[in-house]
């Protein structure tokens, strides 16, 4: 569960509405349709940051997108009635808009160019704000429902409702986990607190251990503490807000090098989990070998051992990009199908088969925001006879890893590679960008200079792997976050902001 750090700092708002809209769909809900599968055991790998980002939530901290919608339709100025227009259909309109007739019909307005009168604006404000919420929230919240049920001529207290249902729902993320941590129906693991590419701190060379015709940038980005403050960091905050220090890591998007190791094994994680081509990469072997994979491995080092489990990728992307467009009972029944194959290959043997994927992108192209086919799955693995489902703390309790590995390759889920973070002209000068900054942090530290915590706060911000990924895919919006962040980390040390931040990369 990941969602960029979308906060201005310097404004102390949020940019973009992302974290508040996926904690109505996704956070919640994902733990809420465990109350009718008490077999079912789930791990759920949570970002420091987006928790950070929930909390700001919770205690007041607003977004642009909130701001407009809270205002009464008589105040929407111009440009407010522009931003709707612009970011307020910002949903999938197959599997969600079309559900909804007057949403619909909004949307071919618009894409006419037709004008909007003030109802047409208050209607797409309301139905923007209330798509976004979970089916299960729909279905059997009396305010979504009803909303859901009038449809149109909504006036400001039917909006209020819907925003206010918003605030409610995200107080109420944190608890669930908590009550099923304690039941024992789930396992919490962390990411590195602000998302980074671990290898990548550790130095960008390290991009051609995983290709060697990786183009890198002009300076060595080479701050390997800066990963330790990531993992510390993450477990103090896990230890604040959830009373525990969590056993299991999943590295930032399964990225992970030799170099790495020791930072996490000095933090006292038990095990991490990665993809199944950094596997076949360690051990040198060129075919998909799934007796190899369906174990846990080990890292015996000199500083301690670390546990270390492989997605099976197939299975994993079938779920995360696949099924989608499947019937929700034909997809489940085809999972467990390959399920049932496995274990009558490997029958009487103990199998580890580890599906490791987003929490949440996946489900909003999915009938239902996945709710029908998530029924259909739990039931059906709650049910069988064959299998049973395990967090990885459980299974390595029972079955400790025999399978050692003495050189862990470098590489990410994508490609084995880094190339998604690293390479192009622009992803390359976003990391001088960064290389620049970092060193004037060095030079300071150096002189004995004072350097404000929300400057250094800035920097670990900035390090995440979210900036990097976007560019070259189009997203603007994440190219104006980025230079966002740099300028307010010069702002916060008093230091000229470089002229280069106001041109887009």
């Amino acid at each position: 569960m990941h969602q960029p750090y979308y906060k201005d700092l310097d404004k102390q708002e949020f940019v973009l509405p992302w974290v508040r809209l996926h904690g109505i769909k996704d956070y919640l809900d994902m733990v809420k349709i465990l109350e009718d599968y008490p077999n079912i055991r789930l791990t759920f790998n949570l970002v420091p940051s987006l928790i950070e980002q929930l909390q700001d939530y919770i205690s007041g901290t607003q977004d642009e997108f909130q701001k407009v919608s809270y205002k009464r339709k008589e105040e929407w100025t111009t440009q407010d009635k522009a931003f709707i227009l612009e970011n307020f259909f910002k949903i999938d309109p197959n599997r969600v808009i079309s559900n909804y007739p007057r949403y619909l019909e909004l949307l071919k307005k618009k894409s006419q160019h037709k004008e909007f009168n003030l109802q047409d604006y208050e209607d797409a404000t309301v139905w923007f704000n209330l798509s976004w919420f979970d089916y299960y929230f729909k279905k059997n919240v009396p305010e979504l429902s009803n909303a859901i049920l009038k449809g149109r001529f909504f006036n400001h207290e039917d909006k209020l409702n819907v925003l206010n249902k918003q605030k409610e729902i995200l107080s109420k993320i944190i608890p669930i986990y908590k009550e099923y941590i304690a039941k024992g129906n789930i396992e919490v693991a962390l990411t590195p607190f602000y998302h980074p590419i671990m290898p990548l701190l550790y130095e960008t060379k390290a991009a051609l251990e995983a290709n060697p015709q990786a183009t890198l940038p002009k300076e060595n980005f080479a701050y390997p503490e800066d990963i330790s403050w990531h993992i510390e960091e993450g477990l103090n905050y896990f230890q604040q807000i959830f009373g525990l220090r969590p056993k299991g890591m999943w590295p930032s998007e399964q990225s992970v090098s030799e170099n790495i190791i020791p930072y996490i094994q000095k933090a006292g994680i038990n095990w991490i989990v990665t993809d199944e081509a950094i596997l076949y990469r360690s051990i040198n072997v060129k075919k998909r070998d799934t007796e190899l994979l369906y174990q846990a491995h080990i890292l015996k080092r000199p500083y301690g051992n670390l546990n270390i489990l492989f997605r099976d990728r197939d299975l994993s992307d079938l779920i995360g990009f696949e099924y989608k467009n499947w019937d929700a009972r034909d997809a489940s029944s085809n999972f467990m199908y390959h399920l049932e194959n496995i274990n009558k290959h490997y029958k009487n043997k103990n199998v580890l088969v580890v599906i490791a994927l987003d929490g949440e992108n996946a489900w909003e192209y999915y009938r239902n925001d996945g709710w029908d086919f998530l029924n259909n799955f739990y039931k059906n693995l709650n049910e069988s006879t064959y299998l049973k489902t395990v967090t990885p703390s459980e299974y390595l309790k029972d079955y400790p890893a025999t399978q050692h590995i003495k050189h862990l390759a470098t590489g990410s889920w994508i490609f084995g590679n880094f190339n998604k973070w690293l390479g192009s002209p622009q992803k390359n000068l976003a990391w001088d960008y960064l290389t620049k900054a970092r060193e004037l942090l060095e030079d300071l530290q150096s002189k004995n200079k004072p350097i404000p915590e929300i400057a250094w706060k800035q920097m670990h911000i900035l390090e995440g792997s979210d900036w990097f990924w976007w560019y070259d895919e189009g997203q603007t919006d994440f190219d104006a976050l980025f230079r966002l962040h740099l300028r307010n980390f010069y702002k916060f040390l008093g230091q000229k902001i470089p002229d280069y931040l106001n041109q887009p990369l």
